[in-house]
């Protein structure tokens, strides 16, 4: 099934999250919380990343909060470069689902 972005950009469900991030503070949403974080595509909206992690893994989705995060500014040597900015999506499942990465 295919999510239709509000851009136009037609994205997989696979497309749209790209991968969990497994951090200690995400490790503690998910035991406690039952909240899970994804790092997903710059287009995809909430609406389209709900169906996408419902079809992946089976799962009910109750609510979706997304963050827009600025990539951070390194240096190499001598010059400066710039980082990509990427989207992170936490994603709250119903009490009764989980999500086992490992």
């Amino acid at each position: 099934m295919a999510v239709l972005s509000e851009s136009g950009v037609e994205l997989l469900p696979h497309q749209i999250v790209l991968r969990p991030l497994v951090t200690e503070k995400g490790t503690h949403l998910s035991e406690k919380l039952n909240t899970y974080t994804f790092k997903v595509h710059m287009l995809a909206d909430k609406e389209s990343i709900r169906k996408a992690v419902e079809e992946l893994w089976s799962v009910r989705v109750v609510d979706v909060r997304t963050q827009r995060r600025v990539g951070k500014t390194r240096r190499h040597k001598m010059r400066a470069g710039q980082r990509s900015d990427w989207k992170k999506a936490l994603v709250k499942l119903h009490e009764e689902d989980r999500i086992a990465f490992f």
